[in-house]
């Protein structure tokens, strides 16, 4: 209504009304963002995921979120352990596991190569460690053992080469101080295809094997990966 030859403007919103309303749309997006987030850091894979939280706090937070290394877990390793609840988290889960995979992947290599004193390094010096080649032998203590590796070691490089094989679904599983992890085992032999499970014990800020059990697959013609 002109009053005086002037236009009355409406009444705007009282300040009460826009603080709920900017408040309804904050919650919203706080709601809305971390859903967003979750599914992208999904994409990311490790070294990405390591990257982003060192970027700024916002980023920090998002790359620490207990979700997307429970995913990127998932991803990496295996969905078999899809209801545990790991005590210190996703992040440091994934990071025993991913330490335990290396070992596990340092414990071949040094089967290729052949290496007595490396082996001999890689096991835990006690009484009580196994190992059951594929023979169906069992070597108990720490001398046995090794003395076990040394005649393998010696027989795979009669031919003057080493013990060529591939991993296939290798799992790993982290409790505490103890590790165990499974696999199948194609060794370029006759017959030369095993399950395989290894173990390993958290001693003086890194992990030994203390035990190694290898057996033949009951069917291998269809994992026959040399023919």
């Amino acid at each position: 209504m002109a009053v005086g030859g002037e236009q009355k403007k409406a009444p705007g919103p009282s300040p009460a009304a826009a603080a709920a309303a900017a408040a309804a749309g904050a919650s919203m997006m706080e709601q809305l963002v971390p859903e967003i987030t979750t599914h992208a850091l999904s994409y990311l894979d490790y070294t990405s995921l390591c990257r982003l939280s060192m970027t700024n706090s916002a980023m920090r937070r998002a790359a620490n979120d207990d979700g997307a290394w429970k995913a990127l877990y998932h991803k990496d390793f295996t969905v078999e352990q899809h209801n545990i609840t790991p005590p210190n988290g996703w992040k440091a889960y994934y990071a025993a596991t991913k330490a335990i995979m290396n070992v596990n992947t340092e414990f071949y290599n040094i089967i290729r190569e052949g290496s007595l004193p490396a082996m001999s390094h890689f096991w835990l010096n006690a009484d009580y460690v196994k190992c059951i080649h594929a023979t169906g032998e069992l070597f108990t203590g720490y001398n046995a053992v090794m003395d076990s590796w040394g005649l393998l070691f010696n027989w795979g490089q009669d031919g003057g080469q080493g013990i060529a094989f591939q991993l296939r679904d290798v799992r790993a599983r982290v409790l505490g101080e103890v590790a165990w992890v499974n696999m199948k085992a194609h060794v370029d032999v006759d017959p030369g295809h095993f399950h395989v499970t290894n173990v390993y014990e958290f001693r003086n800020g890194r992990w030994y094997m203390v035990h190694h059990h290898s057996s033949l697959m009951a069917d291998p013609a269809p994992h026959n990966l040399f023919a």
